[in-house]
């Protein structure tokens, strides 16, 4: 299975991600964990390729693709469809609760970089919406987990 964390810089996609893979591994499950901040060029595409090499590889597949970056554009979700059972959850905040979480961070994105994306986010057709401006962290992960768990039990 492939899960998709979209929305926006700051928004805690990254703090899902990682928390949730060491949920996983800790009960046993296998995670691929790929981040598009590891892709200087090409990001989706090259995210995609990583995927797609990695379903279609001959070693064991791990239980599941968990991919963390913004997802602006409905194109680049879509076309994960075409490899295996895929989620969306649209990690939400508002732009203005990004923006003060990005600053905090220690490489930020300048502010117009995230209005950017914000400007051109189209929304995911979300299995899943977690809004961690409403959540705290752990609830944000716990409603997560308990998603994907039942997902990967389907």
């Amino acid at each position: 299975m492939i899960v998709v964390l979209s929305g926006l810089p700051g928004s805690g996609k990254t703090t899902l991600a990682t928390g949730l893979r060491e949920r996983l591994a800790e009960r046993g499950r296998t995670v691929a964990l790929l981040h598009s901040d590891d892709f200087e060029r090409r990001t989706y595409d090259r995210l995609y390729e990583s995927v797609a090499d990695g379903v279609a590889g001959e070693s064991a597949a791990p239980d599941l693709w968990l991919l963390d970056g913004t997802f602006a554009r409905r194109e680049w979700r879509n076309r994960f469809y075409r490899l295996d059972d895929v989620r969306e959850v649209w990690v939400r905040a508002p732009l203005t609760t990004c923006l003060a979480r990005n600053r905090r961070r220690a490489d930020p994105i300048p502010d117009r970089g995230v209005e950017s994306v914000a400007a051109e986010f189209e929304p995911p057709r979300a299995d899943l919406v977690i809004d961690t401006d409403e959540l705290g962290a752990d609830e944000s992960l716990d409603r997560l987990e308990a998603a994907v768990n039942a997902w990967l039990t389907e």
